[in-house]
């Protein structure tokens, strides 16, 4: 996978609270960039695959991370989630933990310190806590151990309670989907709204928070 990409701008930096952003699924250009941000928009967070072949959306790379950079967007990513009903294990975790983290240093460029998001959605009806538990303690490790803070994106059908999310993984950046459960103790970094239609794209706003115990989330900025 190496590639050498060209260095990005901005360094990682705690993101303040009451910021608006979004999620989005497809590529954004230097010129989609300056329209968001004249629209209000602070932030994006866009989509790495699982491993290769893996995924037939466009995923970000190093000359649109350099373009949403320099127009005035925070960047993050989020590894794409097998479709809905997987089944996670500890080597799923690892595997596609290693593979975001390796994609974001080796193709994207990102530099080390800044969050990195696993998506727990869609799991399959009847899997066990403990397997879940398992996938995202592995993943956490992959991508910690490559530097970056692993964070988590709590969708629908995670398995996990509350409480679990909370005592049972090491994560300590949590972002909630306009449809997923609470975290116990700590609350959120960052909200989803529910997807709108702008400058051609569909995009799931969110907004910055500091959660319950007055932690932010970690991104690449100017």
């Amino acid at each position: 996978m190496p590639n050498n990409p060209t260095p990005l701008p901005g360094t990682v930096q705690s993101a303040p609270p009451g910021l608006q952003g979004f999620d989005v699924n497809d590529t954004i250009s230097a010129a989609d960039a300056a329209k968001f941000k004249v629209a209000g928009y602070d932030f994006c967070c866009r989509y790495i695959p699982r491993g290769a072949g893996l995924s037939s959306a466009p995923s970000l790379t190093n000359v649109e991370a350099a373009n949403i950079l320099n127009e005035g967007l925070a960047l993050m990513a989020v590894q794409h989630v097998a479709p809905d009903g997987w089944s996670p294990n500890t080597n799923l975790g690892t595997v596609y933990g290693s593979y975001a983290a390796n994609y974001c240093s080796q193709k994207v460029g990102l530099p080390p310190g800044m969050n990195i998001w696993c998506d727990l959605e869609g799991i399959a009806t009847g899997t066990r806590a403990a397997d879940v538990i398992a996938y995202c303690q592995a993943w956490y490790i992959a991508v910690h151990t490559a530097g970056y803070v692993p964070g988590i994106y709590v969708g629908y059908d995670v398995i996990l309670s509350s409480q679990q999310l909370y005592d049972d993984i090491s994560f300590q950046h949590y972002w909630r989907a306009y449809n997923g459960p609470y975290v116990a103790t700590r609350g959120f970094q960052l909200l989803q709204h529910t997807a709108v239609s702008l400058n051609g794209f569909s995009i799931d706003p969110n907004t910055t928070q500091n959660d319950s115990l007055g932690d932010a989330l970690l991104w690449l900025s100017l």
